[in-house]
């Protein structure tokens, strides 16, 4: 199947009238699949596609937790309906339940509080949600260590019970770039100045270690957690130490794309083309990438609908902080993708499946791979959104 498929990640090229309205056709696609499974999936969170497009859920701490309420919140704020809302709503208990379990709050509260409680309030004005976003910008903060300049990732004893702090202690990840965002708009609505300080450390740091000098990056690092001293790159979910996993180079390309329109930082905006230009290159004619951009040739190992989905994402949030010449070029190359993604991924026209996109590599190394995933699902509904024009988002 996979080998079949691989014949049909090519660039298809298409005039922008003809792209805009393929690209409201799939968003209204996205809108019907949500209320059509809202009666199955009920109050669970998807956590990984099954052979038959199913899901499998998610406990109530997974970092995923979020991802269909983000969803949800989207529907919300492109039609008005409150059958998103009440959706989105109803799972609020399963947040405050992450704010009670000190194991259960990691580097991804970010992920978990922009889309389920930032995105309530700013479409809502609610309070409540608002108090528990800052509640877990608070968390997140103080996971900051100001030795190395990082946000700790992982924690030493898991939510699982695991303890692994010979693993996990000095060690930051790719992915938490994602999860600024959650202090930057905790700065903007206290006017707090450590938030943006811990933000902008951790965004410096990953600058300089987690991105190489020819702009591939590693998927985490490790510092010495008592001095603070940089130690080594490694990874985590890629193909080797020194690999360059797809989603990783995605996280960090919407991350610190995000964080130059927040910051208006003319450096962030710099690494992410630095880090864009090198994902173009690498992908060569490909238009959704593999997994790991090193695998050994040919190259037609697992693809990343989800690194495809969270790159486009990030590239229309770059093309909107760069002049309009640069701005073009990455504009096609997020339209690119997505048209990569409509062509061998979508399964919106498919009425069995109950996610958007198929062909997610969730952890390869682990077995993992060739999996609807629902943060896939949230990053294709938001850069088909911002490829349309849309610009109110909840980061």
């Amino acid at each position: 199947m996979l080998a079949e498929a691989n014949n049909y990640f090519k660039t298809v090229q298409s005039g922008s009238a003809a792209t805009s309205t393929r690209h409201q056709q799939a968003l209204e696609r996205c809108l019907d699949r949500l209320r059509t499974t809202m009666p199955v999936i009920g109050l669970r969170n998807p956590k990984i596609g099954l052979a038959d497009n199913t899901w499998s859920y998610c406990g109530p701490y997974d970092w995923v937790v979020s991802f269909l309420a983000g969803q949800y919140w989207l529907g919300l704020s492109l039609t008005g309906d409150p059958v998103f809302l009440n959706a989105a709503r109803a799972r609020r208990a399963i947040f405050r339940g992450i704010l009670r379990n000190r194991d259960a709050q990691d580097h991804d509260l970010g992920f978990q509080y922009s889309l389920a409680c930032i995105s309530d309030y700013l479409l809502t004005g609610d309070r409540e949600p608002r108090d528990m976003a800052l509640e877990a910008a608070n968390v997140l903060m103080n996971r900051y260590r100001p030795e190395g300049r990082y946000i700790q990732a992982w924690n030493p004893r898991s939510v699982h019970g695991a303890f692994r702090p010979d693993f996990s202690n000095g060690r930051v990840i790719a992915d938490t770039m994602q999860n600024l965002a959650l202090l930057y708009w905790a700065y903007d609505e206290t006017c707090r100045t450590d938030f943006k300080e811990a933000a902008d450390g951790h965004a410096e740091t990953t600058m300089a270690h987690l991105v190489r000098p020819d702009a591939t990056s590693f998927h985490t690092f490790a510092f010495d957690p008592v001095s603070g001293k940089p130690l080594r790159g490694q990874t985590h979910q890629g193909y080797a130490d020194d690999s360059c996993w797809s989603r990783g180079q995605a996280w960090m390309i919407h991350g610190f794309a995000q964080c130059a329109l927040k910051t208006g930082n003319q450096a962030y905006a710099d690494v992410a083309r630095r880090l864009a230009a090198k994902a173009q290159e690498l992908m060569g004619d490909d238009s959704v990438p593999v997994w790991d951009y090193s695998v050994p040739e040919p190259k037609t190992d697992y693809r990343d609908s989800s690194a495809a989905a969270i790159m486009a994402a990030g590239l229309f949030i770059l093309a909107d902080v760069c002049d309009e010449d640069e701005a073009a070029r990455w504009r096609e190359f997020g339209n690119r993708l997505l048209g990569g993604l409509l062509d061998s991924c979508d399964l919106t026209t498919d009425p069995n499946a109950l996610g958007l996109l198929a062909h997610g590599a969730a952890h390869v190394t682990s077995g993992f791979a060739d999996n609807m995933l629902p943060y896939g699902d949230y990053y294709f509904m938001e850069a088909l959104m911002r490829s349309l024009g849309h610009r109110q988002f909840f980061w």
